[in-house]
């Protein structure tokens, strides 16, 4: 099973953090790679089991299940159902902590899936790298830090 473990520090409270990232279908307005996306159905975004698809920049389709989500540990956890990208059993979470030591949240997005063992280490870094420190970089220029 291959892993993947990107965390960082975001120059704003944890609260403020979680209020832009919780919406399971705001994808667009933080992360820089998505283009667009939707919740299918018309379920609300914050309904565990819903499904959201979206679209990257390059045209890519990517089908999500929301698996778990917690306002109060601020955390959000989901799977992979359709991706061009050569997995199995994909499953995330971002989970956002508040430093006490100022307004500042560290914030930790992980990821277990399985492969093909020649695609892990491609698939490892592009996904840490191109999805998960992508996002955090985007959320550190809007917070600061």
């Amino acid at each position: 099973m291959a892993r993947v473990f990107v965390s960082s520090v975001i120059g704003g409270p944890a609260d403020q953090v979680w209020a832009r990232i919780r919406d399971f279908n705001g994808l667009p307005s933080w992360h820089p790679s998505i283009r667009e996306s939707q919740i299918e159905g018309g379920e609300p975004s914050d309904k565990v089991g819903c499904v959201r698809d979206f679209y990257l920049q390059n045209g890519d389709r990517i089908r999500e299940r929301l698996l778990g989500l917690s306002d109060y540990d601020m955390f959000c956890t989901y799977s992979i159902l359709e991706s061009p990208m050569p997995l199995e059993n994909y499953v995330a979470t971002i989970r956002l902590t508040p430093i006490t030591d100022g307004e500042r949240t560290f914030a930790e997005w992980t990821a277990e899936f399985e492969c093909a063992v020649e695609n892990e280490a491609d698939l490892v870094d592009g996904i840490g790298s191109n999805v998960f420190q992508t996002g955090f970089d985007s959320l550190k220029r809007h917070f600061g830090g």
